[in-house]
């Protein structure tokens, strides 16, 4: 309670101005003990002020030390708190942000709560809560100062600065990480198109001499055996030769207005069945009128398809598919998965050509390859998100339209 308030203003023991009872008051005495009653006033602000600037700079130590560390930095501050009230033997502080929290030891049920919002561009991120255990005397705002009102808002916002830079500095990294991918294939994409190209003339040469040897008459049945392992051999390179080619971007688009909505329940018409034998549910979470993008529709379904195989070798003992398309100024293809997720070294080499983690002969590497070749050569870009245990969630961005086709929230 500010010095003064509420208090009588007769005399008596212990109280300013006291006098002896009968003596007579001045109006210099009255004016005496105004003055030492706006003192006390005064030195009671300074020592309040003094504490708030305190817990301020304190704040700012605790943010350096922490160096980035954003937990740290918030279990700091809240424990700062308490000491810049006006009854720190009765205050409490907890930070709240996305769902977690940090308290001091006895927060819980309190007779006076005073809060700010934590925003961070825009949007509500979190809170900063004060509070009294026990009931004291009004001020300006319940139990609160005006200056604590206006300290909450300041901390608030100091901590929606702590966040703004920790998003920062993940944005950076998440850069970094793409620039650093990008380069990488860009790389692996040369060596491939040069690999592709000086395979595919000995590659047609072979083909064509074992078909044609294939149409003589009189071969003997082993010898025709022998022949049709040959052309089988050879078409399969071919086909790893023609999604290398994808992947380096040098493989020949036909561009036409695609509606991914429509690739999208295509493409998994072939693949139900197999969902049904390994206990896969499929979840469409289709945008209706989405815009059509421009891309060679033959490839665009090989790139879902991809997505999809890749989902359903994650998930061997069943789960859920789950499908979303958006429109805007990119349209987006999202494929999750609740499989086993990636490690981060895995997440990393995910992209790259004939990398796999499966065991020999139940996949050649290929296919998230693929997918990658043929989003990037159609302007967009393709991103994974995945931890193990926790499933993968593979986004796909290209260049929208301005036509439209149907949607809906469906489960097959």
């Amino acid at each position: 309670m500010r010095p003064g308030a509420g208090e009588e203003r007769t005399s008596g023991p212990g109280r300013i101005g006291a006098r002896p009872p009968g003596e007579l008051v001045s109006r210099d005495d009255v004016r005496g003990d105004a003055r030492v009653e706006e003192c006390a006033r005064v030195e009671w602000a300074l020592h309040e002020r003094v504490k708030e600037l305190t817990c301020l700079y304190g704040i700012a130590r605790v943010v350096e030390r922490a160096d980035g560390d954003v937990e740290q930095a918030l279990a700091g501050i809240v424990a700062l708190l308490p000491a810049a009230w006006q009854y720190p033997e009765v205050t409490e502080a907890r930070i709240c942000v996305d769902e977690r929290a940090w308290a001091t030891p006895l927060w819980g049920p309190a007779a006076s709560v005073q809060s700010a919002e934590v925003v961070v561009h825009g949007v509500r991120r979190g809170t900063v809560e004060v509070s009294y255990r026990e009931a004291r005397s009004a001020a300006d705002e319940g139990p609160f100062l005006r200056e604590e009102r206006a300290l909450i808002q300041e901390l608030a916002r100091q901590v929606g600065q702590l966040l703004e830079r920790q998003q920062a500095g993940r944005d950076e990294e998440r850069l970094r990480q793409q620039l650093w991918q990008a380069e990488r294939l860009g790389m692996i994409g040369q060596l491939a198109a040069g690999l592709a190209h000086e395979l595919n003339e000995p590659l047609g040469s072979i083909l064509g001499y074992a078909q044609l040897a294939q149409r003589s008459f009189g071969l003997p049945d082993q010898t025709g055996r022998d022949l049709d392992k040959i052309v089988k051999a050879s078409l399969h390179a071919r086909d790893i030769v023609r999604r290398l080619l994808i992947f380096a971007r040098q493989a020949p688009l036909a561009r036409e207005p695609v509606v991914l909505n429509d690739v999208v329940r295509d493409s998994l018409f072939l693949l139900e069945g197999r969902c049904r034998r390994n206990g896969v549910r499929i979840l469409l979470r289709l945008q209706p009128d989405l815009p059509p993008v421009s891309a060679d529709r033959t490839l665009i379904e090989q790139a879902f398809l991809n997505l999809a195989v890749n989902g359903l070798q994650a998930m061997p003992a069943g789960g859920q598919l789950t499908v979303i398309t958006r429109g805007g100024e990119r349209v987006t293809l999202t494929v999750e998965d609740t499989g086993e997720g990636m490690a981060a070294e895995v997440r990393q080499r995910c992209f790259d050509p004939f990398f796999t983690t499966r065991p020999v002969g139940e996949g050649s590497g290929m296919g998230l390859a693929v997918a990658h070749g043929i989003v990037t050569s159609l302007g967009g870009s393709i991103e994974v998100e995945s931890e193990p245990g926790r499933g993968s969630r593979f986004v796909v961005a290209l260049p929208g339209g301005a036509a439209g086709a149907g949607g809906s929230d469906a489960r097959l």
